[in-house]
C-alpha cells in the first residue's frame, strides 16, 4: 500500500464542472472522456486547490470555484488542501481547513505529489532536482560533508569576527582602552546612582532657595538698615509722648516689639545659614553632568554603562589574544578544509557511481515508453559533484544537450516515466497529463503496462486518450459532456464491468460502437492481468 494516495478530488464551478467528487483508489487511476470533456479541467481542479496558478484553467473560474484535494499519508495525518473564490474575486488557500497561502500549499504539496504535465512539469528541469533524483537512487547521503560546511562557516565567522589586520587591531584596541578608562575613572559601582545623586541635588537646592528667603524676611524685619520694619517701629514708640494718656499703651507697644524680636532671633537661629556647603553643590551638579553624559554615550542607562564596562574588558582580552586565536583558528580551518575536500571526494565519486547506474537502468526502460532511439545521460560534475545535469537526444546523429532544451513536450513526459519506472517513491502521488501523446498500437500498451507497473509502488494517476492504456488502469474515471437547455456541463463517474466495456469500445470506435469494437474492448480488459482486488472508488456529481 503506498504512503501517500490522494483519496479525494472535489471541484465545484470550474468550468463546465459544476460539481464533482473523485475518490481516487490505490494503484493505476485513469482519466478518459471525449475531446473537451474536461478532463484538462480536472487535473487544473487539482493543480488549483495545490496552490498552482491554474493557467490553463484560469478562464474557467466562477464566483462560486472551490477546489478540495485530501490526501492519505501513513505515517501522519491526512492533508486537505483548499483553494476557492472570495466574494472579492481572489481565491483563498487554506490547509487543513486553516487560512493560509498559495505558496504554503505548493509547499507542502511537493511532500505528497508530482504532477508531469505536457509542458509544465519541473521534475527535469531544476538541476537541484536532478541532483535530489540521482541521491536518492544511489542512497547518496551528504550529510557528513554538511557538518563540516557548517563547522567551516562557524570557523570563518568567528575569525572575520576577530579583526581585521594588526594595524586595525591596534586601533580597535585604543579606542576600546580609552573607553574602558573613561568608565573605570567614573568608577561606576551602582546603576541607580544617577537618580540618587539627583535626589539628593533637588533636595538641597530646595533647602537652599528656602533659606534664602528667610535671610530675606530676616533683614526685612531687623535688618541694619533704618527702613527694616522693627526699626522704625521702636522709632515710632520712642516718638509717642509721655503722660498724655497713653502710656499704656506705649508700654503694651514695647511688649510687641520686644516680642517681634525674639521671635526675629528665632527665625535667625532656625535659618542654619552654615547648613548649605556651596562646595558640595558643584560636586553633585559636576558629578550629575558626567554621569549623565556616561548614559547617554554607553546604551542610555548606567546600567547599560555597567555591563558595556564588562564587555569592554572582554574584548580587549580577545584583541590582547587575537594572533594567537587566529592561529588556532588558521589551523582549525585549515584541517576542516582538508576533511571538507576528503568527503567532497567520496561524494562525488557515489554521485558519478550513482549518475552512469541511473542512466543505465533508465535507458533500458526508454524503448517502453517510446524513445527507442533516444539517448539519456545523467551527469555530475563540481568537486562534490553537486552540479548536476540530464543530458538527451532523441534521435541518433543528433547532439546532446539538456532535456528541457530538447525534449518535446511528449517526450519530457515519457522521459519523466521512464525514469519514475526506476525511482519509483511510495510516498509520493504520480500525476501523468497525455504521458502518451503522439503514439498508439502496440507503444501505446507498452505505456500502459508501464503505468500499471508504476502503480504497484505508488499511486499514479493519469489522462489518456487511448483505449489500450485505459485498459490497463486498475481504477477507471469517465468525464462525460452534456449540453441542457444550452447549457454545457460535464460530470465524472467511475466504470466498472459492462459500462467500462462500453467506454473502451467508445475510445476504439468513437460513438458509434460496433459489435467488433465491443468485443476487442472486452478482449483489452480481460488481457490485463489483475494486480489485487482493490475496492471500487467512486465518483458522484
Amino acid at each position: 500500500m503506498p504512503k501517500a494516495q490522494l483519496v479525494e478530488l472535489y471541484a465545484r464551478a470550474l468550468g463546465v464542472i459544476d460539481e464533482a467528487r473523485i475518490e481516487f483508489g490505490p494503484g493505476f487511476n485513469v482519466l478518459t472522456g471525449e475531446t473537451g470533456a474536461g478532463k484538462t479541467l480536472v487535473l487544473g481542479a487539482l493543480e488549483l486547490c495545490l496552490g498552482g496558478d491554474a493557467a490553463s484553467s484560469r478562464h474557467a473560474l466562477s464566483p462560486d470555484t472551490k477546489t478540495v484535494a485530501i490526501f492519505s499519508r501513513a505515517s501522519t495525518s491526512d492533508l486537505q488542501f483548499t483553494r476557492e473564490s472570495s466574494p472579492g474575486g481572489r481565491l483563498r488557500a487554506s490547509l487543513d481547513g486553516t487560512p493560509s497561502s498559495a505558496e504554503v500549499l505548493r509547499g507542502a504539496a511537493r511532500a505528497v505529489v508530482i504532477i508531469h504535465g505536457q509542458h509544465d512539469s519541473l521534475a527535469l528541469r531544476s538541476r537541484p532536482e536532478v541532483l535530489r533524483i540521482i541521491d536518492l537512487a544511489g542512497e547518496v547521503t551528504t550529510d557528513e560533508l554538511d557538518v563540516v560546511r557548517a563547522e567551516i562557516s562557524n570557523v570563518t565567522r568567528q575569525r572575520e569576527a576577530v579583526g581585521g589586520d594588526a594595524a586595525s587591531r591596534d586601533r580597535d584596541r585604543d579606542y576600546l582602552l580609552f573607553q574602558q578608562r573613561e568608565l573605570s575613572d567614573a568608577n561606576l559601582t551602582d546603576p541607580t546612582e544617577l537618580d540618587e545623586r539627583l535626589e539628593e541635588l533637588t533636595r538641597l537646592s530646595t533647602f537652599r532657595d528656602a533659606q534664602a528667603d528667610l535671610l530675606s524676611v530676616i533683614d526685612v524685619l531687623d535688618g541694619d538698615s533704618d527702613s527694616a520694619v522693627l526699626a522704625q517701629l521702636a522709632q515710632a514708640i520712642a516718638r509717642l509722648p509721655r503722660d498724655v494718656g497713653v502710656d499704656d499703651l506705649r508700654d503694651d507697644l514695647s511688649v510687641v516689639l520686644d516680642s517681634a524680636r525674639a521671635q526675629v532671633y528665632e527665625l535667625v537661629a532656625r535659618a542654619q545659614p552654615d547648613q548649605v556647603d556651596p562646595s558640595r553643590f558643584e560636586q553633585l551638579e559636576e558629578r550629575v553632568a558626567l554621569l549623565r553624559q556616561l548614559a547617554r554615550k554607553y546604551g542610555g542607562s548606567l546600567a547599560h554603562a555597567l555591563d558595556q564596562r564588562d564587555v569592554l574588558t572582554a574584548r580587549i582580552a580577545e584583541l590582547d589574544d587575537a594572533d594567537g586565536r587566529l592561529a588556532r583558528l588558521d589551523h582549525q580551518l585549515t584541517e576542516l578544509q582538508g576533511r571538507e575536500r576528503q568527503l567532497a571526494d567520496r561524494v562525488r565519486v557515489e554521485r558519478v557511481g550513482a549518475a552512469e547506474e541511473l542512466t543505465r537502468r533508465v535507458q533500458r526502460q526508454l524503448p517502453r515508453v517510446a524513445l527507442p532511439h533516444a539517448k539519456l545521460r545523467f551527469i555530475v560534475g563540481g568537486e562534490d559533484g553537486s552540479h548536476a545535469q540530464l543530458l538527451f537526444t532523441p534521435n541518433p546523429g543528433q547532439p546532446e544537450g539538456p532535456l528541457s532544451a530538447l525534449a518535446s513536450g511528449g517526450e519530457l513526459s515519457r522521459v519523466l516515466l521512464a525514469l519514475c519506472l526506476e525511482t519509483a517513491h511510495d510516498d509520493v502521488v504520480a500525476v501523468f497529463d497525455e504521458v502518451d501523446a503522439g503514439v498508439g498500437g502496440q507503444v501505446a500498451q507498452q505505456i500502459g503496462d508501464c503505468l500499471r507497473e508504476l502503480g504497484t509502488n505508488q499511486q499514479v494517476i493519469a489522462v489518456t486518450h487511448l483505449a489500450s492504456v485505459a485498459a490497463k488502469a486498475t481504477h477507471h474515471f469517465v468525464i462525460d459532456k452534456s449540453v441542457r437547455g444550452g447549457l454545457t456541463s460535464s460530470q465524472v463517474r467511475a466504470v466498472t464491468g459492462d459500462e467500462r466495456v462500453r467506454e473502451i469500445a467508445r475510445m476504439l470506435a468513437g460513438d458509434d460502437v460496433s459489435g467488433e469494437a465491443h468485443a476487442l474492448a472486452k478482449r483489452l480488459l480481460e488481457s490485463v492481468r489483475s494486480y489485487g482486488n482493490s475496492p471500487h472508488p467512486r465518483a458522484s456529481m
